[in-house]
C-alpha cells in the first residue's frame, strides 16, 4: 500500500478520511468515508448472499479453513499496516494475525448438530439450530483484527453473513484482512464498511440486521443497544472493564512482578481485560510499588515498527487526553507517581508508563477505566476490604488473585464479581472458553460453543413416533 506524504490533519478528505500514525501524529493514509445511505445496498447484498451461505455447512467450513490460510499468507503485509495505524509493537501485530487465523479454524471445525429432547412423551422432538441472518459487527481500535474475528468467525460458522465496521482510527488493516479473506469466501458474505458516525448507529439500527455484536465503551454500548431495539435485533455487547488484581500476604513479589506488569501494560494498557488497579496488603505495599515502578522505568517505549520497542504509543489523541486528565486529577488529589506521570516529549501520542501510589480510592483513575499506560496500586488492611474494593465498581469483566496458597487464592477469586477470574496470571483466554462480563461490562457471551450458539436460533421439530 502506497504511503502518502504526511500532513498534520484529522479532517475528512472528500469521500475519504485521514488515518494517523499514533507514533508520529501524522496522516499516512486515507480510507473510504462511506455514508449511512449506502448501507441499504450493502445489507441487501449480505442478505442475498446469506441464502446460499447458510445452505451448506461443509462448504462453509472449507471456505473458512481456506480463509485462515489466506490470512496467514497475507500476514507479512497486514502486520506492518496494523502496527502503523494502531501503534502496537510489530510482534504483537503478528500475534493478532495468528489469533485471527486460529479463530477461523476453531469455529470452522466446531460442529453443532441436532439435539434430541427426551421428555417421556410419545413424540420425537429435536432441536435444529438455524442462523439468524445478516450480522453487524462493530469493532474498536485496540485489537482491530482479533476482535473482528471474534465476531465474524462464529457468525460465519453459524451460517450468517457479516457486515463489519472497524473503528475510523484503525480501518486499514481490517480492509487488507478482508481483501485476503475474500479470496476464500463467496462475494458479500463478509463486507467491510468504513467511516465516521452516524455510520455505526445506522448499521446497528438497520432493519435488515438480525444480530448486532459490539465491543467498546459503556455509553456507546447503550446507544448501540437502543439502536438495535428498533428492529428487535439480538445484541452482544462487550463493554470494557476495570479489572482488579488482589495480591495476597504470601505473594512472591519478584516472581510475579513481570507477569503482573505486562498484564496491566500490554498494548499500552489498551486492553479491556487488562489489570487496571492492584490491591496489596499494607505491609507489602512498598515492595510492590517499587517492583512495578522499576519495570515501568526500564521498559522501552517507541514506535511499534522499531524492533526494540516493548511499548508503543496510545492509539489516538482523545484517548491520550483521557489518560492525561485522569492521571492529573489523581496527582492533584494526593497520588504519587512512583514512575511516569507525564506525556513524553516527542512527536506522537506517547505517555510514560506510570505507576501511581497513594491514589485516592474514589479518584476516576481507580473507579473508571483509564485504558492507557497508568496503573494505580492501593493498600488494603484485610481481604474482605480488598474484595469489597475490587467489586465496588459498575464493571465486572475480569479479575485476578496472586499468591502462593492456591486454595486461598481460589477462594478469594470465587468472591469476585466478574465473568472470568485468574490465579497468578491475567487476561489469558482460550478459544474454547466463554468470555462475558457482568454488570455494566456486557450483555451476551463470546467464545467457544457459546459464541457460536449466540449466532443461532433454535428450531424445534416434533414428530410422532412410528405406529
Amino acid at each position: 500500500m502506497a504511503t502518502r506524504q504526511p500532513r498534520r490533519t484529522s479532517r475528512t478528505l472528500g469521500e475519504r478520511f485521514a488515518v494517523l500514525d499514533p507514533a508520529t501524529g501524522e496522516v499516512f493514509e486515507e480510507a473510504p468515508d462511506q455514508q449511512p445511505d449506502e448501507l441499504d445496498a450493502v445489507v441487501g447484498r449480505a442478505h442475498d448472499a446469506w441464502r446460499s451461505w447458510r445452505a451448506d455447512p461443509d462448504a462453509r467450513a472449507a471456505a473458512m479453513l481456506a480463509a485462515a490460510d489466506a490470512v496467514e499468507a497475507a500476514g507479512a503485509d497486514i502486520a506492518p499496516l496494523l502496527t502503523r495505524e494502531q501503534g502496537k509493537p510489530l510482534a504483537e501485530s503478528h500475534a493478532e494475525i495468528a489469533r485471527t487465523a486460529a479463530r477461523l479454524r476453531y469455529f470452522a471445525e466446531l460442529d453443532v448438530g441436532p439435539q434430541p429432547i427426551v421428555d417421556g412423551r410419545p413424540v420425537r422432538s429435536e432441536i435444529r439450530w438455524r442462523p439468524l441472518g445478516p450480522v453487524a459487527a462493530i469493532v474498536p481500535w485496540n485489537f482491530p483484527l482479533q476482535l473482528a474475528s471474534a465476531k465474524f468467525a462464529p457468525a460465519l460458522a453459524a451460517g450468517n453473513t457479516v457486515v463489519l465496521k472497524p473503528s475510523p482510527f484503525t480501518p486499514l488493516a481490517t480492509r487488507l484482512l478482508a481483501s485476503a479473506i475474500s479470496t476464500a469466501l463467496p462475494e458479500d458474505v463478509l463486507t467491510i464498511v468504513t467511516g465516521h458516525e452516524p455510520l455505526g448507529a445506522r448499521l446497528a439500527s438497520h432493519p435488515g440486521i438480525r444480530h448486532v455484536t459490539f465491543t467498546g465503551s459503556i455509553p456507546t454500548g447503550r446507544a448501540v443497544a437502543k439502536s438495535a431495539a428498533a428492529s428487535l435485533a439480538r445484541v452482544t455487547l462487550e463493554l470494557g472493564g476495570n479489572d482488579a488484581a488482589i495480591l495476597l500476604e504470601d505473594v512472591d513479589v519478584e516472581q510475579i512482578a513481570d507477569r503482573l506488569f505486562w498484564a496491566a501494560f500490554r498494548n499500552c494498557g489498551q486492553v479491556c481485560m487488562a489489570v487496571k488497579r492492584v490491591y496489596v496488603p499494607a505491609r507489602r505495599y512498598g515492595d510492590v510499588v517499587e517492583a512495578l515502578a522499576q519495570r515501568a522505568k526500564s521498559v522501552v517505549v517507541g514506535a511499534g515498527i522499531d524492533p526494540g520497542t516493548q511499548l508503543g504509543p496510545v492509539n489516538n489523541a482523545p484517548q491520550l487526553a483521557r489518560v492525561e486528565r485522569y492521571t492529573a486529577r489523581a496527582l492533584a488529589a494526593g497520588a504519587r507517581a512512583a514512575a511516569g506521570g507525564h506525556r513524553l516529549d516527542r512527536p506522537g501520542y506517547f505517555y510514560a508508563p506510570t505507576i501511581l501510589a497513594d491514589a485516592p480510592p474514589d479518584s476516576p483513575v481507580v473507579t473508571d477505566e483509564q485504558f492507557g499506560p497508568v496503573l494505580p496500586v492501593l493498600p488494603y488492611g484485610s481481604l474482605d476490604e480488598a474484595v469489597d474494593a475490587a467489586n465496588g465498581t459498575g464493571f465486572g469483566l475480569g479479575g485476578s488473585v496472586w499468591g502462593t496458597d492456591l486454595d486461598l487464592a481460589e477462594a478469594v477469586a470465587d468472591r469476585l464479581e466478574c465473568g472470568t477470574a485468574w490465579i497468578n496470571h491475567h487476561a489469558e483466554l482460550s478459544l474454547a472458553q466463554p468470555f462475558a462480563g457482568i454488570k455494566e461490562s456486557g450483555v451476551g457471551v463470546a467464545g467457544g460453543p457459546w459464541g457460536l450458539y449466540g449466532n443461532l436460533r433454535p428450531f424445534v421439530v416434533h414428530r410422532p413416533e412410528e405406529v
